[in-house]
């Protein structure tokens, strides 16, 4: 098993509990053992006590049965009248071997010794023989016990009254407590008993035992002094063993003391549980093994099939959804399994779907541009192996645009189809491959073709296409513009070659020429033409761009009453750019939108702070094509508007009519929606176009500025001044002001003031200057008399 696996886990997790609850029942087990045999040993002791006070009552009542049998005999207390002591002390010498006492005395009424087998010994316990002399007296049948030490020795006495009928003696007599009653006790009990003496100097001096001589000593040194009659000691630590002993005072004298010492092994009382521990412990390791050996085969019954699980993840993973899951349970694994075989269907189709999202179009259910450039590497592939070439035609709609906005998408889409089932049928079932790559564009590939063949296709194309197309009962004409682009001659790579085609078919389009061959030529220009957008953006990015103004004149009173935004380019290298260098090609690309919302912007900061500065003049903004096809124009230049704090009322804004008639329906729209804002709207350069009046009519204009064209030479050319009499009249029975452009010296302008003319505009006025150099020119203006 791997270390870090899922298995050895599990197994190690099963073993680590499985010794976690064994070794904590063991070690609770043991602890029980061990505290319910010192309390087992702790409740021995106090019978064992019991016990050693029995045998010592039996040798007190023995005694006492002697003595009395003694002082009842007549020819003893005959004696003792007598005073015949040989008889006296072979009387107690008899007494005494009877019953084991260590002497016998006869004690006179004056508490003198009389006579005595051991006179040593019965001297010696004179000071003994007191507190019995006390207790006989007071005792009903004069006999009285105790124990005492003798000679260093512990000894039971007994005293017993000798009447003939009244007291005339005592008995004593005195049996050691030595090795006999110690192993009595050890017969008895299986105790380990040990009598000690404390001496003169209070150390304890070992006396008969049941344990070795080393082992007493040691008991000696560890036994401390008692106060109490009996003492539990808990643990001694004798040798190697551990014992729990019981100590009893057995006799005391104002020198010394004796005690008893009996003990128990406690590592005998447990030896009995040791073998349980140790078939317990055995019992714990099999049961760790036999665990370990189940958890392992319970743990690869779960983690195999969880394996072929993760098997079958890795070939799903590499795309193979054929991979077969043999998992059949009927637990939690089998759901997992059958879980798994449901996503790997469910995997597999939704990529059969996402490829075919990824290589098909679905409108058309042509090949899409990834599909064909597929295609177009393998014709390159095959065409390069086998020294032929291929060719790529890229086709445009034109007037797609116009009528997707006007018609909607729904109709575009349907077109689109319509489209795609003419080029299908077109091409027919040959190798030629038609595809959607996007929008309007469509492209066709030729492998093993020739230029010849590419042309004729391209031809047939356009001619099918001249065919008007009907759909939901409108009918519309479409034409296009094709690209034709063919390897080797063109380009070596796929991308390379779309690129040519593409490069082409725009040039088709902006030629309005059908079909259009690549050549470097016509990449040049491409070239120039992307260059100069990205300079466009450049500038606008780095703020290359600047405001010029030209000023307006009301010709009645001479004032400078509105003035018309300009932009200009100032280019880091190229220097001063006029309109005309970029202009048009910013319509012809769509970045002019960008270039009216700066100017729009621009023109409303500066024209807020000639507000602040108490400077009311109308701002005229010319608008493009594109502009006015922008629905959404109308909406930037209200946020334009209320950024800079502005009343839509300062602004004219100029259109011309080519841009209205371009697209006069969705061109209305917006002049309406600005017209509605409370923006003045220009026609300007009215004259070169070609729009009807009653067109013109209907829109929502508020002024109509003549072509500096008519205006240039009025005053030599009699035909011009008529045209520029007639605009000022038509315009102001039409309701709306007229400005003059181009005006460039005073007998144009004085000749225009007298046929009317509302506004002029022109170099004799001024030229177009910076708008933060406008106020300075205009106070030199006001200043000067007219």
């Amino acid at each position: 098993m791997r270390l870090h696996s899922l298995e050895s886990r599990v197994v190690t997790l099963f073993i680590v509990l499985i010794l976690a609850v064994q070794l904590a029942g063991f070690f609770a087990i043991r602890n029980a053992i061990d505290s319910n045999a010192r309390a087992a040993i702790q409740e021995e002791l106090k019978i064992s006590e019991k016990i050693f006070g029995h045998l010592l009552d039996q040798n007190k009542q023995k005694l006492t049965e002697g003595a009395r049998v003694l002082a009842s005999e007549f020819a003893f207390r005959e004696a003792i009248a007598t005073n015949d002591t040989d008889t006296i002390v072979s009387a107690l010498s008899n007494l005494g071997d009877r019953f084991g006492a260590s002497f016998s005395t006869l004690v006179r009424l004056d508490k003198t010794v009389a006579a005595s087998t051991n006179n040593s010994l019965a001297n010696n316990a004179t000071s003994s023989l007191q507190p019995l002399f006390i207790q006989a007296e007071q005792s009903e049948n004069g006999s009285a016990f105790s124990t005492a030490i003798v000679e260093g020795h512990p000894y039971q006495l007994v005293m017993i009254s000798v009447k003939a009928p009244v007291r005339i003696a005592w008995v004593v007599m005195a049996i050691p407590i030595d090795q006999k009653i110690v192993a009595d006790m050890r017969e008895l009990s299986a105790l380990q008993v040990t009598l000690l003496t404390s001496g003169a100097d209070g150390k304890w001096k070992p006396g008969v035992s049941t344990l070795n001589s080393e082992q007493v000593k040691q008991l000696a040194q560890l036994v401390p002094k008692i106060n109490e009659k009996s003492q539990l000691i808990a643990d001694l630590n004798i040798g190697d063993e551990d014992y729990s002993a019981r100590v009893l005072k057995l006799a005391q004298n104002a020198d010394s003391m004796t005690v008893a010492v009996l003990q128990i092994s406690v590592s005998e009382a447990i030896a009995p549980y040791k073998k349980l521990q140790r078939n317990l412990l055995i019992l714990t390791v099999l049961g760790v093994i036999i665990a370990s050996i189940i958890s392992v085969l319970s743990t690869k019954r779960i983690t195999e099939p969880m394996r072929q699980l993760a098997d079958t993840a890795k070939r799903l993973g590499a795309g193979d959804y054929t991979a077969a899951i043999t998992v059949k349970r009927n637990d939690e694994i089998g759901d997992l399994a059958q879980t798994f075989a449901t996503m790997r269907d469910g995997i597999a189709n939704r990529e059969k779907e996402i490829r075919r999202l990824a290589y098909w179009d679905t409108l058309t259910n042509l090949p899409n541009r990834a599909l064909f450039v597929s295609m177009l590497q393998d014709a390159i592939k095959q065409a390069r192996a086998t020294e032929q070439a291929c060719f790529v035609l890229m086709m445009d709609l034109d007037r797609f645009k116009h009528v997707n906005d006007v018609m909607g998408h729904s109709f575009g889409d349907q077109l689109l189809k319509q489209v795609a089932l003419r080029l299908s049928d077109e091409l027919g079932q040959g190798g030629t491959k038609p595809a959607r790559l996007g929008g309007d564009e469509f492209a066709i590939l030729l492998p093993n073709s020739s230029f010849r063949e590419a042309q004729d296709l391209a031809a047939r194309i356009l001619q099918s296409l001249e065919k008007p197309i009907s759909i939901e009962d409108q009918t519309v004409d479409l034409g296009a513009g094709i690209g034709i682009a063919g390897f080797p001659d063109n380009a070596n790579d796929a991308e390379s070659l779309l690129s040519r085609a593409e490069v082409a078919m725009y040039t088709a389009k902006h030629a309005n020429s059908g079909a259009v061959t690549y050549t470097p030529a016509i990449d040049k220009t491409s070239q120039q033409s992307l260059s100069l957008l990205s300079e466009l953006r450049t500038a606008l990015e780095q703020e290359n761009f600047r405001l010029y103004v030209q000023p307006k004149v009301a010709l009645d009173s001479g004032k400078v009453i509105a003035v018309e935004a300009l932009i200009r380019w100032i280019h880091p290298e190229r220097g001063f750019i006029y309109p005309d260098q970029f202009i048009p090609f910013a319509e012809q690309t769509g970045f002019i939108r960008q270039l009216t919302r700066w100017v729009l912007n621009e023109a409303a900061r500066v024209c807020s702070t000639w507000i602040a500065d108490g400077r009311q003049l109308k701002m005229s903004v010319n608008l493009s094509t594109r502009d006015l096809l922008d629905q959404d124009l109308p909406n930037k230049f209200a946020d334009i508007l209320e950024k800079h704090q502005i009343t839509p009322a300062a602004f004219c804004l100029e259109i011309t009519e080519s841009a209205i008639m371009d697209d006069p329906v969705r061109a209305q729209n917006t002049l309406e929606r600005l017209h509605a804002m409370g923006a003045d709207l220009s026609i300007d350069d009215f004259g070169t176009g070609y729009s009807s009046l009653a067109y013109l009519k209907s829109l929502p204009v508020d002024e109509l500025k003549i072509d500096k064209s008519f205006v240039l030479k009025m005053e030599q050319d009699i035909d011009d001044t008529k045209i520029v009499k007639s605009t000022i009249d038509l315009g102001h029975n039409m309701g709306l002001r007229v400005v003059a452009e181009g005006v460039e010296n005073k007998e144009v302008m004085s000749l225009l003031k007298d046929m009317g003319c509302d506004q002029a505009q022109g170099y004799y006025i001024s030229k177009p200057m910076p708008s933060d150099q406008f106020l300075s020119w205009l106070q030199t203006w006001e200043s000067t008399p007219g």
